[in-house]
């Protein structure tokens, strides 16, 4: 009787969410990349593990190395900065030294494979430190949903490596029947909890920013360049634009990302997401009192996420929006 492995249906799973990632954003790129190199390793997982193809065998941990590869660059690209190939290309030394291990020292794999995914994963962890404002190709308007999601990915990969660490035990036990389980079981879960990560809207790949060269001014004080900033976002509202990214603000201000951020923590004392809502919530606020409805105010102050906009209209002023619309317009009854 013909049977559906595990890992083949997870495949097909990722399959269909490449799909509607492709058709949701009608473009290629890093994430689509990324879910199709997922749903490929489920693919070989299942000819190797489940129908013993020789040549799925092989190949499976050279594209198991692709993987955590893949997640860091798209992470990069996303979230950081322009991928460079010039600069990226050395990632590629992961599969290539998994190759080696194939043909010459297959022992040398249980151990290479963990590593290379406990130090992709504690990358991105390590990145994911400095905060939202380390993310700064992302949308402010998504918060710090971005900085979650992109921390459970990295976790994935640290888990993925404990399949590995199993298997060894396994085998050292004499329980070398859990081999196909643990493989099955830890590798289909990470691989489509991973992919369908990707497809969160936060994690969409911004619009290209404008190449003009940025202007360093490293004299000009945080107070001068916060009143810069507050009079450009009184006279222009960019808080308005939902995609909205730390890059594009860094541009318009003419000075490095860096910079500009810290000039608006050491000034706020919060990140550049926090300053944004802000002015978005105070716009929001002001429509409530014109009468608007709680979605029609959050779609005028430039949010693009009901949660996103009630965490900060909580965060702001302490009440739902709900409740601070009653709560004014009772004080404004008070003679």
């Amino acid at each position: 009787m013909p049977t559906l492995p595990i890992p083949l249906f997870g495949a097909l799973v990722l399959g269909f969410l490449l799909v509607a990632l492709l058709r949701r954003d009608n473009h290629g790129g890093l994430l689509p990349a990324l879910l199709a190199a997922c749903a490929a390793q489920g693919l070989i997982i299942s000819l190797a593990q489940h129908y013993q193809v020789p040549a799925a065998r092989g190949i499976q941990p050279i594209t198991a190395a692709l993987i955590p590869a893949f997640a860091w660059i798209s992470f990069q690209g996303t979230a950081i900065r322009e991928v460079r190939w010039t600069h990226d290309i050395w990632h590629i030394l992961g599969p290539l030294f998994a190759l080696f291990c194939v043909i010459y020292a297959p022992a040398w794999l249980d151990l290479f494979i963990p590593v290379l995914y406990v130090g992709y994963g504690s990358a991105i962890l390590l990145t994911l430190l400095h905060g939202a404002d380390a993310l700064p190709r992302l949308r402010l308007g998504t918060g710090d949903l971005p900085l979650r999601i992109w921390r459970i990915i990295g976790l994935c990969l640290i888990v993925s490596a404990l399949s590995d660490v199993l298997i060894v035990a396994a085998q050292i036990s004499g329980r070398a029947a859990w081999q196909p389980w643990i493989i099955t079981v830890f590798s289909s879960g990470t691989l489509v909890l991973l992919g369908a990560l990707t497809l969160s809207h936060s994690l969409s790949e911004p619009e290209k920013t404008d190449p003009t060269p940025v202007t360093p001014i490293d004299a000009l004080q945080n107070d001068a360049l916060m009143q810069r900033l507050d009079d450009l976002m009184e006279a222009q509202q960019l808080y308005l634009n939902p995609d909205l990214t730390l890059t594009q603000l860094a541009r318009r201000m003419h000075v490095p990302v860096k910079q500009l951020s810290i000039a608006i923590n050491r000034k706020t004392g919060e990140n550049v997401s926090r300053y944004i809502n802000k002015y978005r919530i105070d716009l929001a606020c002001a429509k409530l009192l014109e009468g608007e409805s709680v979605t029609a105010a959050m779609l005028s102050a430039g949010f693009n996420t009901k949660s996103n906009f009630n965490r900060e209209f909580l965060r702001i002023t302490d009440q739902a929006p709900s409740d601070w619309v009653r709560a004014e317009s009772a004080a404004r009854r008070v003679p």
